[in-house]
């Protein structure tokens, strides 16, 4: 009887302690979340007013990822950001057209893959070895847009991407100089903070240690820990990568079951469709001829798109996204303090496009 009731008596003791450390917990979370979104309010007031894509760029997640990318540090968000905008802005990557870096990508060496992770996140699959071209500015070109195109693919939940990338057939020769790979990693790391989960460098050869050994260099801390190394005979690195990737999805080429052989001209049809895709979500009209093999021809130069500033949005619209930083077992809890917002605000006015004198004549985006 005794020792009835003193299983009984620890067992309520038990479910107290695991009851008040849920409260704890729950606590904290919201205390955490609620810090870090009026740390994404200060971050959005210290940038000042914004119009047109700009504005469109900044949401909640965005402001988030260059918090993260510089430690919750304002001052430092505040100037990593103001750079990016400066940068888009001339740069204009929203703009860029797949018939534009077609050629870039004839032989595949880089593209999106038609699978995603065990996450659902969008995966790009580099082929270094593969390279085609010389000039080094249209193959960063070509990356961005690629980088573009994924981004507009990743599924609601995510934010981020995965990199495959393939060393078959890869030389010294086939390599980027030192300069333009330390400024392709700096474009990537400054502009697209905190878009990278993991990148996969399979079965790499001893040559490239040498360029590594350079390159890892112009890395932050948080870049080079995403990268990891892969080879065929070493479990440890394999069973990793596809603690990522479902088996039966993964390429034969990076030690899985499909058989994927890239097709330009399919490839080509569905970046087209994700240009006009990319034109509604960011309110430019884009009338594209496509031709068969890709390329195609823009016979209308948008004009820049007008957006009215946003109304100031309540703390359940603005907190909702922090919430992703929750484990599940809190969601509900959450939910109920923060319930998701179903409206969408719009603020666009529209400008009509204007006929270009040649209907060759592209936009320059640079």
């Amino acid at each position: 009887m005794f020792s009835r009731w003193s299983n009984s008596h620890h067992n309520k003791e038990n479910d107290s302690l695991q009851q008040e450390s849920k409260i704890v917990l729950t606590s904290w979370l919201i205390v955490a979340v609620m810090r870090k979104y009026n740390q994404i309010k200060e971050l959005r007031a210290a940038i000042g007013p914004l119009s047109g894509r700009s504005l469109k760029y900044c949401t909640d997640a965005c402001l988030r990822r260059y918090l993260e990318a510089r430690n919750w540090n304002a001052d430092k968000s505040k100037k990593m950001l103001e750079e990016t905008l400066k940068w888009r802005s001339t740069y204009k990557p929203e703009e860029i057209r797949w018939h534009e870096v077609a050629v870039e990508g004839e032989t595949g060496k880089v593209y999106r893959a038609s699978f995603h992770d065990r996450q659902g996140r969008t995966v790009l699959i580099l082929r270094p070895g593969k390279q085609n071209t010389t000039s080094l500015d249209n193959q960063l070109r070509h990356l961005v847009y690629l980088i573009e195109n994924a981004i507009l693919n990743l599924p609601e939940t995510q934010e981020q991407m995965a990199w495959l990338i393939d060393f078959t057939g890869w030389t010294l020769s086939t390599s980027v100089p030192i300069k333009s790979a330390r400024d392709t990693i700096n474009l990537l790391q400054n502009h697209y903070p905190e878009r990278l989960a993991i990148a996969f460098l399979y079965n790499p050869p001893r040559i490239f240690e040498a360029f590594w050994k350079i390159v890892k260099y112009f890395m932050d801390a948080k870049t080079f820990q995403k990268v990891k190394f892969v080879y065929p005979k070493n479990t440890e690195s394999m069973e990793l990568m596809r603690s990522y990737f479902d088996e039966e999805n993964l390429p034969t080429e990076f030690g899985g079951k499909a058989v994927l052989e890239y097709n330009h001209e399919e490839f080509s049809k569905q970046m087209n469709q994700d240009d006009i895709k990319s034109a509604n979500l960011w309110g430019f009209d884009d009338k594209l001829q496509c031709i068969g093999n890709g390329h195609s021809g823009s016979d209308v130069a948008p004009e820049p798109v007008c957006l009215a500033p946003s109304a100031r949005a309540t703390p359940a619209s603005d907190a909702w996204g922090l919430f992703s930083v929750i484990p599940p077992m809190m969601y509900g809890t959450c939910h109920r303090l923060y319930p998701p917002i179903s409206s969408k605000e719009k603020h666009a006015c529209e400008k009509p496009t204007r006929k270009l004198p040649n209907p060759n004549l592209t936009r320059k985006t640079w």
